[in-house]
């Protein structure tokens, strides 16, 4: 494999970063605005979660308006329209700190993210010059409209409809639109709606105030209550010709690529959540006495604790490597000569399969470490008035978000086939080197004594494991493949593992180079446990794919491989995941 500093999306598939970027290399601005995130939910938010929790009437609207007071709402939009202009991996930053608001950071993703985005990089000047100025203030919020009752995960098949008005100056448009978060509040829609009997859709710029528009009550849901949630009805509503988004039956393409960015904000977004809820959780446990002890001194509690740090460590790892890509990748087009907005999608479309493996091994880490949370507070984490109840409640929706964590596992499964149909793919002729090679291969990891050495070669290990599993699933299954959905989220399971794993150990390298081996220390160890678990997982992943689709020789021969490379030196694991909890608990605070 190849050694680069720079990969574009999905060649971490074959290719080796020697260097990534990571959180320790945050500018002092960066970390201004972090500190800005921090201040704000610490004096205008946690005091008031029971508050916002019963959804008082214009309580979120007001919390929107204060962000765009501090500047936040505006990080992503250009300084020509009153924004912040700063790199996609400070507005990944952002998310990040913003995402232990609760309902409010949901909010806040919303009016950044999917209801914003949309005008940004498809609307024209005169759309930019009319809303994004006062969008970036917060004197207008704003709102994504999408999911229709019939219309979810197959978000194309909506029959919201367009018709153009007799005097050619308006589109009139009736359906219904639901789950529409700020809905009921946002003053700046995007509508997604076919125009006549098109297939496609297309998207348009729908104001609160245009007649025509009626808004459902608040759902009551699960978790996020303080989040509005509403159903949004439109029956002959009028809406200007010139508020057409983007090109007729272009809304499809907007719509795929605003949540391609909204699941890598996501990724981001559960890294404050997975931080507040072991925040919580480790207090917990250095009050609690049971049997005349500290709960934090029981073995039962140190593996849970131990276990949230390496989860949370994993995901931010994988979720900064990427968003450094990103940047690159925006540069890199804008020194091309190309716009910087064409750039900013074009990086963000390149790197769809990263941004599906951040949304579910985001979502799915979060919902481990706030179950766990509960779990530490016994009896008293199922009471309301415990903080790891709203942790436990607001976390859930995180899987179904920005499409369903199964709807991003495919994605994830697809784009590596698309990856290696490539013309200038490697990925079948490493598969196939891979595979004809089995009865020869020799774990050369075990015999390696160099740390790292060791871990890049497992890594690499892990990678190799995808492609063989991909490659002989294909082979074997054919045009069946992409019918296949388990055995497609087997090989999107093992990809994930894979390269939150690497990009965990190229963050540990980094952080052993510059603090040296005794303060790096605890860091191995996070690492150590991390592949540890990603080993046994790859191996179940890559063996229930196998089970599948393989029978006789190949069936033998590809179940050998699997030993052979998801195989590791032993470690004492207990006393690795234990390092790591007693730093969490002697802090007791999240500090790592």
């Amino acid at each position: 494999m190849e050694n680069n500093n720079y990969l574009k999306g999905g060649e971490f598939l074959t290719k080796t970063a020697d260097d990534i970027f990571t959180p320790e290399e945050f500018n002092e601005e960066q970390k201004m605005i972090a500190d800005t995130c921090n201040d704000f939910l610490d004096k205008e938010v946690f005091p008031i979660l029971d508050k916002i929790d019963v959804n008082n009437p214009g309580l979120m609207r007001e919390l929107i308006g204060k962000t765009g007071e501090m500047g936040l709402l505006g990080i992503s939009i250009p300084e020509e329209y009153n924004g912040f202009g700063q790199t996609f991996t400070t507005s990944m930053l952002v998310s990040d700190k913003l995402g232990s608001g609760f309902s409010y950071s949901v909010a806040f993703s919303a009016h950044t993210g999917i209801g914003s985005l949309p005008i940004l990089y498809y609307g024209n000047e005169e759309q930019k010059q009319k809303y994004l100025p006062k969008l970036a203030t917060g004197e207008l919020a704003a709102a994504y409209c999408l999911t229709e009752p019939n219309a979810g995960s197959d978000a194309n098949s909506g029959k919201t409809k367009a018709v153009l008005s007799e005097d050619g100056k308006n589109y009139i448009l009736n359906g219904q639109k639901m789950w529409i978060t700020n809905g009921g509040f946002a003053d700046v829609l995007t509508v997604f709606a076919k125009i006549d009997n098109d297939k496609i859709l297309s998207a348009f710029i729908v104001e609160r105030n245009f007649p025509g528009i009626t808004f459902g009550a608040e759902e009551k849901k699960m978790g996020i209550k303080g989040s509005s949630t509403v159903q949004i009805f439109f029956n002959d509503c009028v809406v200007p010709v010139e508020n057409m988004l983007g090109k007729r039956g272009e809304g499809f393409r907007i719509a795929l690529n605003i949540l391609h960015i909204g699941r890598i904000k996501l990724g981001a977004n559960v890294i404050g959540a997975c931080k507040r809820a072991t925040l919580h959780a480790v207090n917990y446990a250095n009050e609690r006495k049971q049997f005349g002890s500290l709960i934090a001194n029981f073995g039962a509690i140190k593996y849970k604790l131990g276990e949230m740090v390496v989860k949370t460590w994993g995901i931010e790892s994988a979720v900064y490597r990427t968003a450094k890509y990103v940047d690159d990748t925006i540069d890199m087009h804008v020194a091309a000569g190309m716009d910087r907005t064409q750039a900013y999608l074009q990086a963000i479309g390149e790197y769809s399969m990263e941004a599906a493996i951040l949304k579910v091994l985001g979502s799915e880490s979060q919902d481990y470490i706030v179950d766990e949370a509960v779990q530490i507070h016994g009896g008293m984490g199922f009471s309301a008035e415990m903080p790891a109840d709203r942790c436990y409640r607001d976390s859930r929706i995180n899987r179904i978000f920005e499409g369903t964590n199964e709807i991003n596992r495919l994605v994830c499964a697809d784009m590596i086939l698309k990856q290696a149909k490539k013309a200038d793919s490697t990925i079948f002729d490493e598969a196939k080197e891979i595979y004809t090679g089995i009865a020869a291969f020799k774990n050369e990891a075990l015999t390696t004594d160099n740390y790292f050495d060791y871990y890049g070669k497992v890594t690499s290990y892990f990678k190799k494991s995808i492609l063989l599993i991909m490659s002989r699933a294909y082979e074997t299954l054919g045009k069946q493949y992409n019918t296949e959905q388990e055995v497609m989220m087997h090989i999107a399971d093992i990809t994930m593992q894979a390269y939150a794993s690497e990009s965990l150990m190229l963050r540990v390298k980094k952080m052993v180079n510059t603090l040296g081996e005794e303060k790096g220390a605890i860091y191995k160890k996070i690492l150590d446990v991390f592949v540890y678990e990603a080993a046994a997982k790859i191996n179940k992943s890559a063996n229930d794919a196998i089970n599948s689709f393989a029978e006789g020789e190949e069936f033998t021969k590809l179940k050998g491989a699997m030993v052979a490379l998801t195989t590791l030196k032993p470690i004492n694991i207990k006393e690795a995941r234990r390092a790591i909890a007693d730093k969490l608990i002697e802090d007791n605070t999240y500090n790592f």
